[in-house]
């Protein structure tokens, strides 16, 4: 089992946040031994845990409080580290919300890797291990997780929309995998939907800067992938699976989910697999994941 491991020196990162649209700053600090990743929120006391039980609100975004601090739009960054393999962090968060960058998880792993990397003192904590399969969702958004040697990620996304259409793509996130073929994926918003959004008080910083924005027939902004919709969600869904704290040995087989879907599966497997297993879990089993969903490395379209 390989060391725990945490940033050199402080590093900060200032922008506006995707949804509150207010100025944001993220000072990011080492931080001890079995500490994990924990927020500070400028003029409030005490810590907010990244962990299942701090999620707060999982719509659009995945929000994070204890006491009513709340911090917002944690899972790119949350994504960063866990695709770097760091489990400590101290994260002191100005604002009510992480700044949204350019809408993918690069700036983080840009960050991240500017403050250098220190190995800590103390061994990983051991991989929650994936014994049975758990789904939850509906027949047509859906999550499951399935018993596996490795830590995989198998998603569809299906979209009536023409520009985005079906998009498949099946990898194990390893640190070259995610820096490379994942980091960089942006998150996504369809013009039609911005006026609404705004009445309900979202997506008040999007803009052409931070985000793809998909027109009635083509994207207002160049892509930087041809499937970078669905390597976005499987960016979110690691952000969000990095509130276990630990890592998962498991595959991961989803289509059409969101960050709400993303919680739910967290919860299931924290439930299932956590150190104090719960009896409210309510999920549904499987049947033995197909053949042909075998693990091959790196990054590949169904």
């Amino acid at each position: 089992m390989s060391f725990q491991q945490t940033v050199t020196k402080p590093v900060a990162l200032d922008g506006i946040g995707l949804h509150s649209g207010r100025p944001a700053r993220v000072v990011v600090s080492p931080a001890g031994t079995n500490n994990g990743i924990v927020f500070r929120v400028a003029g409030h006391q005490g810590v907010i845990p990244a962990v299942v039980s701090s999620v707060v609100d999982s719509h659009y975004a995945t929000t994070l409080g204890v006491n009513g601090t709340r911090v917002q739009t944690v899972e790119h960054l949350m994504a960063a580290a866990a695709g770097l393999g760091l489990d400590n962090l101290d994260v002191r968060v100005e604002g009510s919300e992480i700044p949204a960058a350019d809408g993918s998880a690069q700036p983080f792993v840009s960050l991240l890797r500017s403050a250098g990397r220190s190995t800590l003192a103390a061994r990983r904590q051991q991989p929650i291990v994936i014994e049975r399969p758990l789904r939850v969702g509906t027949d047509a958004r859906w999550l499951q997780i399935v018993p596996c040697d490795v830590f995989r990620i198998s998603y569809t996304l299906d979209s009536p929309h023409p520009v985005v259409g079906t998009q498949a793509v099946s990898c194990e996130p390893t640190e070259r995998v995610f820096v490379e073929e994942l980091a960089a994926a942006r998150t996504y918003g369809f013009l039609k939907d911005v006026g609404n959004l705004r009445r309900n008080g979202l997506a008040q910083g999007g803009s052409l800067d931070n985000a793809v924005v998909v027109g009635k027939r083509s994207v207002l902004n160049e892509l930087r992938y041809r499937d970078e919709f669905v390597r976005h969600k499987i960016l979110d869904l690691i952000g969000d699976l990095a509130l276990l704290g630990r890592p998962v040995l498991g595959h991961v087989i989803a289509r059409n989910a969101g960050h709400a879907l993303n919680f739910e599966l967290v919860t299931a497997i924290e439930c299932a697999h956590g150190r104090e297993r719960s009896a409210a879990c309510s999920v549904r089993e499987l049947i033995p994941r197909p053949a042909s969903l075998r693990a091959v490395p790196g990054v590949a379209a169904l």
